[in-house]
């Protein structure tokens, strides 16, 4: 979503975008909030600028802010680190809290169990050195 209307959108598919993938369709869906009003609701919204800056928020079904991301324009957004925290968001909600993903987990990697005999003993089940594998 940005504040860019749907005829600029339609100019960097056509322009841009389509010089960049191949699929015949936008692989992901493309949004104006031409008044800033989404990005008011979500404090992104450059007044000066008249843009919303680039923000990521995952909101869960409950309609719960699970995580967000804001970024200055010149630096772009990870979106394989996106769909990792929705699968590990999706692997706590699934267990209704039972698991826990410690940092740099991917699926099939090694989960946590939360509880009061984790606490002081992390160090124990887990290492540093498995959130960069």
């Amino acid at each position: 979503m940005s504040t860019d209307s749907m005829f600029v959108h339609k100019m960097w598919v056509d322009d841009e975008l389509s010089k960049m993938i191949t699929a015949k369709t936008v692989p992901f869906p493309m949004l104006s909030d031409g008044g800033g009003n989404v990005g008011k609701m979500y404090g992104i919204y450059d007044e000066a600028g008249g843009v919303d800056v680039r923000g990521r928020f995952l909101i869960d079904p409950d309609g719960v802010i699970q995580a967000f991301e804001v970024l200055a324009p010149p630096v772009g957004r990870n979106v394989l680190e996106t769909v990792r925290e929705i699968q590990a968001f999706q692997l706590v909600r699934e267990s209704k809290g039972t698991q826990a993903t410690p940092s740099g987990w991917r699926p099939g990697k090694q989960t946590l169990k939360p509880g009061p005999g984790l606490v002081g003993k992390v160090w124990e089940v887990w290492s540093v050195d498995k959130a960069f594998d």
